[in-house]
């Protein structure tokens, strides 16, 4: 096919998500490597987003390809209740990158079901079911994930569903207080939430669900002592600590898993996104030993036809052991210093940026219309006319793909980038934002 028949056929046939389907001009794709694709017309993009923060090895890994072809000629497929060597042999690698107190593995297709099935386990093990996450927050799109998530894009599923408590992100750029250091808004958050759990029946929540970084929602990361307190609250009052590590885990952040940055183990990580790059779909909850005892004796009433699907778990395994064989852990903390400090130089000369967050290769541009009273680019949940949507498209235009989130752009690039990649499309941000302070301010 070419360029325009698919183009047609997709406008004509296809729902895209997150989208107003009138005017959509999809970009059709004819190959890609590395962190580059082309369209048919032969030209290149960057993706600086690693399409949604999942292709962490970039295209064309042959390591992962070569798995998956081994894996249609001995079997395609086998019910999750037989014995298959790649789902086995996954689980078991999983694990051995776990703190010592996480037992075993629930595969899943993707990171809702991921966030679907803890919540049910949480629930099923505790026999409570209070389920507390944050506003700024996403965890998915189906039913019970959707009602885990804290903005905007959970408005559709309500009224939502009985039990699901929200509370505040320790968003230190965006609140009220001025805290002298992190130390200090971490006591004031943690005060608020164990507040909340009191006031909601301490002994009817079931579970704490955060991303440990939260993702598309600005990149926010934790003050210091934030999640090891949080740790401490779920352990005074008998309530699993769930970390959402679909985007922030396999290296994204400068570790395998991101809760290893802030020194805390929790009771179950879901996970999806990295664990194969995209290459065929798959996640899971890793639960603590306890908990998976507990379900020795006690149905798991969890269930998926394609759970532990043996071409994904197959190039999980490909995918596991690149991320150690290559240590892309080296290169992106390598890669993500640079980062860092190109990001800061941005905040300093631009007006546009108020902010700028950054851990490993995870990084998050917060937009405004003035530094000094922190106002938003665009309100909350609204862009009336369509100003990051216009940003977008400069980006575009300078073939830098990826995407905004309220006033964030988000630069979050396969971890496989190299410093000399990132400074030049780095270059292409920076020329950006000078068409924003001169024409949004």
């Amino acid at each position: 096919m070419q360029s325009d028949a698919i183009k047609s056929k997709l406008k004509q046939y296809n729902l895209q998500s997150w989208s107003k389907q009138k005017g959509l001009n999809p970009i059709p794709v004819e190959k890609a490597e590395g962190i580059y694709f082309w369209d048919y017309d032969g030209v290149r993009y960057s993706d600086m987003s690693s399409q949604l923060v999942n292709l962490n090895l970039g295209y064309g890994n042959k390591a992962i390809g070569d798995a998956i072809k081994a894996q249609v000629d001995q079997y395609c497929y086998i019910g999750p209740s037989y014995g298959s060597e790649s789902r086995a042999e996954l689980a078991e690698k999983i694990i051995s990158l776990m703190p010592d107190s996480m037992g075993k593995v629930f595969f899943t297709n993707a990171g809702a079901e991921s966030n679907e099935n803890a919540i049910k386990m949480a629930r099923m093990y505790t026999g409570k079911n209070k389920i507390f996450s944050r506003y700024r927050s996403y965890h998915g799109s189906s039913f019970g994930s959707g009602n885990l998530t804290g903005e905007p894009r959970r408005y559709p599923l309500e009224p939502g569903i009985p039990g699901f408590i929200k509370f505040f992100d320790p968003y230190i750029y965006r609140e009220a207080i001025e805290f002298k250091s992190e130390e200090e808004a971490t006591k004031y958050y943690l005060t608020k939430l164990e507040e909340q759990i009191v006031y909601e029946g301490s002994n009817s929540v079931a579970a704490i669900v955060l991303e440990t970084v939260t993702g598309s929602n600005g990149v926010i990361i934790p003050p210091k002592g934030y999640l090891p307190g949080v740790r401490k609250i779920c352990d005074k009052y008998g309530i699993m600590m769930i970390c959402d590590e679909v985007m922030t885990g396999w290296c994204r952040t400068g570790k395998m898993f991101a809760f290893e940055n802030f020194d805390v183990a929790p009771d179950m990580v879901t996970f999806a996104k990295g664990v194969t790059c995209g290459y065929v779909p798959l996640g899971g909850v890793v639960v603590s030993k306890k908990i998976a005892e507990y379900f020795d004796d006690n149905l798991l009433s969890c269930g998926l036809t394609y759970s532990g699907h043996p071409l994904a778990c197959a190039a999980g395994v490909a995918c596991v052991d690149y991320y150690k064989e290559a240590d892309i852990l080296g290169n992106v903390n390598k890669v993500g210093k640079l980062l860092g400090e190109k990001l800061e130089a941005m905040k300093a000369i631009h007006k546009c940026v108020g902010d700028v967050r950054y851990i490993g290769l995870f990084a998050a541009l917060e937009l405004v219309k003035d530094k000094d009273t922190k106002e938003a680019l665009v309100p909350y949940g609204k862009d009336p006319e369509g100003i990051m949507g216009k940003i977008l498209g400069k980006l575009k235009a300078k073939k830098f793909m990826t995407y905004t989130h309220e006033n964030m752009i988000i630069v979050a690039p396969p971890l496989i980038i190299t410093e000399d990649q990132l400074t030049e499309e780095l270059v292409k941000l920076d020329e950006v934002l000078s068409e924003v302070d001169k024409e949004f301010l």
